[in-house]
């Protein structure tokens, strides 16, 4: 069965690449690990059933979290390709862990502590090869990000946020986890939690504020004109209306 499962793994069509925009359709409210519209059954069950040896619980599972651990990698590594890697080792480490599963968290908390340590163990593999290999040129080709200019704004502006902050504000905004979430992953007091989120959104609004006049300039005058939004106050709405829900 291990073998099947791991094959619909690794053949798994490409995904999507629009990661700093997408919310992930499958989790659009911190509640939606409890049950599925599709089957009425909770992750939690489907992960114990796996675990008993059901390579269809398996393969719900699979469908519905393919597409957001996806993301939860493309948001923190350059390269679309090493995102579809790290996806797939975080599915077969899942394989290989089934056996020892215990409902002690949400399923999501599960999967997601995972893909962590799938992370770290990236990038360690990583800062060695830039040790005694040298820096490579890892300047990410534009084409392959994000295609739109205020998903591009974003992702810049979140690169510049304090590293904690950065974690605790993707786990919220776009992993969609609870507080309590992504406390557990990080093992952070919820108060923390919540604080560095608000200092992490203030610090992204800031940054994605466009440039004010300089000061002493007297802006010439002109008729009232309808004007396009420029991408860093397109990111920086964007960004407000996440943050209205929490």
């Amino acid at each position: 069965m291990q073998d099947a499962l791991s094959a619909l793994v690794l053949n798994s069509e490409a995904l999507p690449r629009h990661a700093m925009d997408e919310t992930p359709a499958s989790q659009t409210t911190p509640a939606s690990s409890s049950a599925s519209a599709n089957t009425g059954v909770s992750d939690e069950r489907l992960m114990l059933g796996f675990s008993q040896g059901s390579s269809e619980a398996f393969t719900e599972l699979f469908s519905r979290y393919k597409q957001p651990i996806y993301g939860f990698f493309r948001r923190r590594v350059a390269e679309p390709a090493h995102a579809e890697e790290l996806t797939q080792e975080t599915f077969l480490a899942l394989l290989r862990a089934a056996a020892r599963y215990q409902p002690r968290a949400l399923f999501r908390t599960y999967l997601y502590a995972i893909g962590f340590q799938i992370l770290r163990a990236h990038r360690r593999k990583a800062a060695f090869r830039a040790t005694f290999f040298g820096h490579r040129n890892s300047v990410p080709d534009p084409s392959r990000q994000d295609s739109t200019e205020s998903a591009l704004w974003v992702r810049r502006a979140v690169e510049k946020l304090d590293a904690l902050d950065r974690e605790i504000l993707l786990l919220r905004e776009f992993e969609q986890l609870s507080y309590a979430e992504v406390a557990d992953l990080l093992q952070l007091p919820l108060n923390t939690v919540r604080s560095r989120l608000f200092r992490a959104r203030t610090a992204l609004r800031n940054l994605l504020e466009p440039p004010s006049s300089s000061a002493g300039e007297t802006p010439a005058r002109s008729a009232p004109q309808a004007t396009p939004q420029t991408p860093s106050q397109a990111a920086t709405q964007t960004v407000a209306q996440k943050g209205e829900g929490a």
